[in-house]
C-alpha cells in the first residue's frame, strides 16, 4: 500500500497504538493487518514514498548510477531487523513516461546483483525471513492515487489526468450506477439460471478463473466434472459456459482504468461498457429479455465532455464492437478475398472449419463463396454458415451470411452468383446475393480491427503506388522551377511543395528499409530536401532507420571480427548524427556494449602484440563507440 494508508500501528503484543501521522510509517518492515469481523489476517507492506515519487516525477531514471544510491539510501543503520528497501511505480514509467527508464532499472538490478551491500528479494521470501513484529490499520476506502479516498471511482472528485483543464467527471457516477444495476439484474438471472446445471453457481463462477487461464477442453471437462450437478449434454454446456462469462465480464467492467481517466469517451472507459456489452449480449440470448434498453436509459445520464458523442457513446462505440457467429463468418468470408486460408484455422478465439470455398476473379473484382462451422473456443457455441463475398475494387466490398440451410439451397446460391459473375454482371451478383443472404449484408467496416488495417493496407498499397508515380512525375518535372523558385526567396506553390514532400519522404523511407545501404543517396536526397524547405517526417522515418542499424548491429553481433559489417554500421551511426530528427539507438548501444565487454579486450590484446589487421578493427570500433556515446573503461 501506500504510505499514506496507514492510519495507526503498534508493536505486536503490546495494547499502545501509535498514530502513524505526518511522520509516516517506517516502510522496511512488513506488518499484520486483522481483517475486519473476521478471525483472519493479512501481511502488509507499504512502499518506500519518497523514492517511487523521486521515480516516477524527479526524473531520477535520467542515471541509473543514481537510483542505485538512492534505493541505497533507504537502508539505515540504526535499524536491528532484516530491512527491506521496495518502491512501487506503474510499469509505464520505465520507458514510456519516461525514456530509457528500463536501461536506468536494469543497470540498478545488475549493481545490486554483483554488490554485496544488499540482495534482491521477494516479499514471501522476506516474510519467511523477517515476520511481522508490528501490527497496523489502515485508513479505509483510501487509494494510492486520490486525495479523497476512493472517490475518483464513483464522483466527480476532481482528480483527472490533467490533460483536459476545464473538463468535468460528472459521468462517473452514473457510469458506476447503470453497472451496478446490470450486475444486479445479471446476477439474479444467472443464479436462477445456473441453478438448474451447477451444484453452487456462485462457487463455480469464483473457480470459473481455471477455465479463464486455460480453455483446453480438458480443463472444461474438470470443470463441469466438478461444479456440474449431473453430466451436461453439449447444448447444456454451452448454456453454462455462456452464463459463467456474463459473470466473468460483469466483474470486468469495473476495471479501475474505466474511471480513472478524463471522459466516458475515452478508450479506457468505452472497454468497461464493452464488458457491460457483453453482459447485455449474453442476457439476451440465454434469458430471452433484453437489459439493453434500461442500462441505456440509465447510461444516458452519464454525459460526455465531447459534444459530439453525448449520450451515444454506447451506441457508437460499443454496439458495433459487439461479435456473434454471423459476423466472425462475415470476417472469414471478406477477408478471404484478400488471403488464402487452410481448411482449419483460427481467427482470434474462433475455429473455423471450412467444408467449401468456390473463388473467381475477373480484373480487379472477386467474388468468394462458401460455407464452414465457426465454433467459439470461449463458450464452444458453434454453427455452420453459407456465405458470400464481392469485391469490386477500392474500399467496395459486399458481403453476406446466414445459417447453412442445406445442400440444395446453398448449390443454389453458389451457382447463380458464379454465373452472374462471369457475365460480368455485378449488379445482378449483389441482387442474388441479398435476397439469399435476405438483406443482411456486411461490409469492409465488420472486419476485426487488425485485419481491417491489413486489407487497407493491401489497398493503399495500390493507391500510394500510383500516386507515387504522379507526384514523381511532378516532382522531376518541375524541380528546376522549384530551384529557381527557392534561390529567389519565393515561396513555392502548394502544389508543387506536396510533390516534393511526398517523394522525397517516399525514397528516403525506402532508402533507409534497404539492407544494402546506399550512403550517397541518401545524403542526397536530404540536401535536397534540405535545399527545397521539406519537413522530413521524422518520426517515421527516424523508425526506419533505427530498425535497420539494428538488424546491422545484430548482424556485428552475430560476426563480430567482420571489419566489413563494423565499418557499415559505423558509416550508417555516423549518419544518425547528421540527420535533422533523433533515430533511437539504445538497442545499438546495448550490443555495443556487450561486444565491449566480451569480444574487445580480446582484440585490444591482438592488436597491441602487433597485428595490423585487428588494430585497424579496435580503431574503428573505438570510434563506433564514440559515435554511440559510449564511455570505456580503462
Amino acid at each position: 500500500l501506500a504510505p499514506h494508508q496507514a492510519g495507526r500501528v503498534r508493536k505486536l503484543g503490546t495494547d499502545a497504538w501509535r498514530e502513524v501521522g505526518d511522520r509516516g510509517i517506517d516502510p522496511s518492515m512488513a506488518y499484520l493487518l486483522r481483517l475486519p469481523d473476521s478471525d483472519r489476517t493479512i501481511n502488509i507492506f507499504f512502499y518506500d514514498g519518497p523514492i517511487s515519487r523521486a521515480i516516477a516525477f524527479e526524473d531520477l531514471l535520467d542515471n541509473g548510477e543514481r537510483l542505485v544510491e538512492r534505493l541505497f539510501g533507504g537502508f539505515d543503520g540504526g535499524r536491528t531487523w532484516l530491512q527491506l528497501v521496495h518502491i512501487a511505480t506503474d510499469g509505464e514509467t520505465y520507458g514510456h513516461h519516461h525514456r530509457h527508464g528500463e536501461m536506468a532499472l536494469a543497470y540498478a538490478l545488475h549493481h545490486i546483483e554483483a554488490d554485496n551491500f544488499a540482495r534482491l528479494t521477494n516479499y514471501g521470501e522476506y516474510l519467511e525471513l523477517q515476520p511481522p513484529t508490528h501490527e497496523v490499520e489502515i485508513v479505509e476506502d483510501s487509494s494510492w492515487s486520490c486525495i479523497h479516498g476512493v472517490e475518483r471511482w464513483r464522483s466527480d472528485c476532481g482528480c483527472n489526468s490533467g490533460m483536459r483543464p476545464g473538463w468535468h467527471q460528472g459521468w462517473r457516477a452514473p457510469l458506476r450506477e447503470a453497472l451496478d444495476w446490470l450486475r444486479d439484474a445479471a446476477a439474479s438471472r444467472y443464479e436462477e439460471s445456473a441453478g438448474s446445471f451447477l451444484k453452487n453457481p456462485w462457487a463455480a463462477r469464483n473457480d470459473y478463473v481455471s477455465v479463464a487461464l486455460d480453455r483446453s477442453p480438458e480443463s472444461v471437462r474438470r470443470f463441469l466434472g466438478a461444479h456440474a450437478d449431473r453430466e451436461l449434454e453439449p447444448l447444456e454446456q454451452v448454456t453454462v459456459l455462456k452464463l459463467l462469462e456474463i459473470q466473468r465480464h460483469a466483474m470486468l467492467m469495473y476495471t479501475s482504468c474505466g474511471w480513472f481517466f478524463d471522459d466516458i469517451s475515452g478508450i479506457e472507459t468505452v472497454q468497461v461498457i464493452q464488458y457491460a456489452g457483453r453482459v447485455i449480449q449474453l442476457g439476451r440470448e440465454l434469458f430471452g429479455d433484453d437489459l439493453e434498453s434500461e442500462f441505456v436509459e440509465r447510461l444516458a445520464r452519464a454525459k460526455s465532455n465531447v459534444s459530439e458523442h453525448g449520450a451515444h457513446v454506447y451506441e457508437k462505440f460499443v454496439k458495433p464492437a459487439m461479435i456473434d457467429l454471423p459476423k466472425v463468418g462475415a470476417h472469414y468470408a471478406i477477408s478471404s478475398l484478400f488471403g488464402p486460408y487452410e481448411d482449419r484455422s483460427r481467427i482470434y478465439c474462433y475455429n473455423v472449419d471450412r467444408q467449401d470455398h468456390r473463388e473467381l476473379v475477373q480484373g480487379k473484382a472477386k467474388l468468394a463463396v462458401g460455407r464452414a462451422r465457426f465454433t467459439s473456443e470461449i463458450t464452444r457455441e458453434s454453427e455452420t454458415l453459407s456465405y458470400g463475398a464481392l469485391y469490386f475494387g477500392f474500399h467496395n466490398l459486399n458481403g453476406g451470411v446466414r445459417v447453412y440451410r442445406g445442400a440444395e439451397a446453398y448449390q443454389d446460391m453458389a451457382e447463380g452468383v458464379a454465373a452472374a459473375f462471369d457475365r460480368a454482371d455485378l449488379p445482378e451478383v449483389i441482387r442474388f446475393m441479398d435476397q439469399y443472404f435476405a438483406g443482411i449484408t456486411y461490409s469492409l467496416r465488420e472486419l476485426f480491427r487488425d485485419q481491417q488495417r491489413q486489407i487497407l493496407d493491401i489497398i493503399l498499397d495500390t493507391t500510394l503506388s500510383e500516386v507515387e508515380t504522379d507526384c514523381h512525375r511532378l516532382y522531376e518535372r518541375h524541380l528546376s522551377l522549384m530551384r529557381f523558385l527557392k534561390d529567389l526567396g519565393l515561396p513555392q506553390p502548394k502544389t508543387l511543395q506536396t510533390a516534393a514532400d511526398f517523394v522525397l519522404n517516399t525514397q528516403l523511407r525506402r532508402a533507409f528499409g534497404e539492407e544494402a545501404f546506399n550512403l550517397d543517396q541518401i545524403n542526397t536526397l536530404v540536401r535536397e530536401a534540405q535545399m527545397l524547405g521539406v519537413e522530413l517526417h521524422g518520426e517515421e522515418l527516424g523508425y526506419m532507420l533505427e530498425q535497420t542499424v539494428e538488424r546491422m548491429a545484430e548482424r556485428l553481433a552475430a560476426r563480430p571480427t567482420d571489419l566489413g559489417l563494423l565499418g557499415n554500421l559505423d558509416a550508417v551511426v555516423g549518419l544518425t548524427m547528421e540527420l535533422p530528427f533523433e533515430v533511437d539507438l539504445w538497442k545499438v548501444q546495448n550490443i555495443y556494449y556487450k561486444l565491449l565487454n566480451t569480444v574487445f579486450p580480446i582484440l585490444r590484446g591482438e592488436a597491441e602484440q602487433g597485428d595490423e589487421d585487428t588494430r585497424i578493427w579496435v580503431d574503428r570500433f573505438v570510434e563506433l563507440g564514440e559515435k554511440l556515446r559510449m564511455r570505456r573503461g580503462t
